[in-house]
């Protein structure tokens, strides 16, 4: 059978590629087209676009690029129509991909939703546009099932696929004494520095998140780089020569992380995953900051903090965001014992309310049963 997949983000690809690995166990005559990124050509992706071309954030930067974003959606729908597939699967990215899942849906082509778009924080309009054009709607937290059945819309939760990935990298772990030899790292105790996927979070995040590097040398400080940028650009934006950069190997440098200074998103989950302290960070443009606090309705912003509802990481955000104050809680994530005793406490409670792994496998296995039994 042919599936047509749209990811825009390095979350969504990895998502999406651990999906179609498990799809082809179900549907060993799958073919796969659409838009995504390497984790997802790596599993057989013939890729139209790239997510280097398409993850434009924040409401003034999807605006600037309004051209660019409407020429990717009028080139989507005309290979979709080309390429006649089976099913769409979707993969986050509402801001694209419900306007291409009205399009199939009335061209009559199945639509699977996998990772709701955040409708519980904003837009909640959306859900009834969502109930009449998707054919199933697979979430990955574990208050959105009943969010989505107090608004009369029955959704399948069968866990988070971050279990998954991070069971099968401590599957395949090499010995940490081998990643740390490698990178000339093991005398000091390291901290992660995770400044996003996207050029316009690196460029914000990271200049503040490497400032203070230089005022602790008893760390080491590794930056989790993507192949999307080069060397030059991320030293470019360092303020310390006590700065170590790692190319996609954020799993590994959190292994074997004592904290972390983490860019806001996926990345939070995943720190508190590998019970890695940490301190999150984020930095809109003043616009889209002033038109998210307008629309958004939720009291925070890292997942941790959502999902467990109330603050157990520290989020320093916008006018927050500087070196005084992220120095003040680095002390804190890494010196304080009992703060990060409690922090790692609560962790064990995010862990539990997350069930067990194995989630990507039941979410293909149920798209594959349905597009064969229509």
């Amino acid at each position: 059978m042919k599936y047509y997949i749209i990811a825009g983000e390095l979350s969504g690809d990895k998502h999406a590629s651990l999906l179609m690995k498990y799809i082809k166990q179900y549907d060993t005559k799958a073919e796969f087209r659409g838009f995504g990124g390497d984790n997802m050509k790596n599993e057989g992706l013939q890729i139209v676009k790239h997510i280097n071309d398409l993850a434009f954030m924040g409401f003034v930067e999807v605006a600037t690029h309004l051209k660019e974003v409407l020429g990717n959606i009028r080139l989507c729908k005309k290979d979709i129509m080309s390429f006649q597939p089976d099913c769409m699967i979707f993969v986050d990215y509402p801001g694209f991909n419900l306007r291409i899942a009205k399009f199939t849906h009335n061209k009559g082509i199945k639509n699977f939703y996998y990772i709701s778009p955040q409708v519980w924080a904003w837009k909640k309009g959306r859900i009834k546009t969502m109930r009449r054009i998707l054919d199933k709607l697979y979430v990955i937290l574990p208050f959105e099932k009943p969010f989505y059945a107090d608004h009369d819309m029955q959704v399948e939760y069968f866990g988070n696929p971050l279990l998954d990935e991070i069971a099968l990298f401590k599957d395949n772990l090499r010995d940490k004494e081998a990643f740390l030899k490698e990178y000339n790292l093991g005398d000091k105790p390291i901290i992660a520095i995770l400044p996003g996927s996207r050029k316009q979070e690196i460029k914000k995040m990271l200049p503040v998140q490497s400032v203070i590097a230089d005022k602790y040398p008893q760390f080491d400080f590794v930056v989790a780089c993507v192949d999307s940028f080069s060397e030059e650009y991320y030293r470019s934006l360092i303020h310390s020569n006590n700065i170590h950069l790692v190319f996609n190997r954020t799993y590994d440098i959190l292994n074997v992380a004592h904290s972390g200074l983490i860019t806001s998103g996926t990345a939070t989950l995943e720190t508190a995953l590998f019970d890695v302290v940490q301190c999150v960070c984020y930095k809109a443009s003043r616009l889209s900051y002033l038109i998210a606090t307008y629309i958004v309705k939720i009291k925070y912003i890292s997942l941790v903090n959502i999902i467990l509802k109330r603050e157990v990481v520290k989020e320093l955000l916008q006018n927050l965001w500087n070196a005084e104050a992220l120095d003040s809680e680095f002390r804190k994530i890494t010196f304080d014992e009992d703060y990060r005793h409690r922090i790692k406490a609560d962790y064990a409670i995010l862990r539990s309310q997350l069930g067990n792994a194995g989630s990507s496998n039941q979410v293909a296995k149920n798209i594959v049963t349905q597009i064969q039994n229509k």
